[in-house]
């Protein structure tokens, strides 16, 4: 599969890049991206969620009524739990959430992704640019050109660059990642898949490791 290099103005430069079949040609398997996707938003949960039980309610042990006699139901602490004010039954603990899945169950996962990508015709390549400052109004000037302005999409870096990161930071609708930071969660969240043309060469070497 050949796809056209555009510049940053969104015109084609009339050269073309080849990406490897074996990556972005595949036959996709949709069960490895849900569990990588499901793993990716488990592994994000910081399971921090707490209530207090009985034990744990700051309150007088005095029992708060006879036992007998009273015609309704015994009771021997306001802790308890059908009072209000009371501890809560079987609230939330503090818990892991972390999942596991196989590298190469995550590299399958990724693959399918970006050939799913491919074969709907979202991905673009544009030429490496620098930006000599953060400015948001030039990222937004590259968006427009390449008709993303307002659409979800993914910037896939060659190496670091904080300029373009920073320029894009502000914008709810656009990400910017290096190819080392690529995974299904990113690729299938985004409309439209940006890759700079150094960041082709990385991609497939590290989802082509056996």
């Amino acid at each position: 599969m050949e796809l056209s290099v555009l510049n940053n103005k969104g015109k084609e430069t009339g050269r073309k890049v080849k990406l490897n079949p074996r990556v972005f040609g595949i036959d996709p398997n949709n069960h490895a991206i849900y569990l990588d996707v499901k793993q990716h938003l488990a592994n994000k949960r910081q399971g921090t969620h707490k209530s207090k039980e009985r034990s744990e309610i700051v309150g007088s042990t005095r029992k708060i009524k006879k036992q007998k006699g009273t015609g309704t139901a015994r009771a021997g602490s306001i802790k308890n739990p059908i009072f209000r004010g009371g501890g809560r039954i079987f609230g939330p603990v503090p818990r892991d959430y972390n999942q596991k899945v196989n590298k190469k169950v995550k590299r399958l996962a990724r693959k399918s992704a970006l050939s799913i990508k491919a074969k709907q015709k979202s991905i673009l390549i544009i030429e490496d640019f620098q930006m000599d400052s953060p400015k948001t109004s030039l990222y937004n000037d590259l968006l427009n050109a390449l008709g993303l302005r307002d659409k979800k999409s993914l910037l896939v870096l060659g190496e670091p660059n904080n300029n373009v990161y920073l320029s894009s930071r502000n914008l709810g609708y656009s990400k910017v990642i290096t190819n080392s930071e690529l995974n299904t969660y990113h690729i299938t969240n985004a409309s439209s898949l940006v890759l700079f043309e150094s960041a082709i060469s990385g991609i497939e070497t590290i989802l082509n490791k056996s």
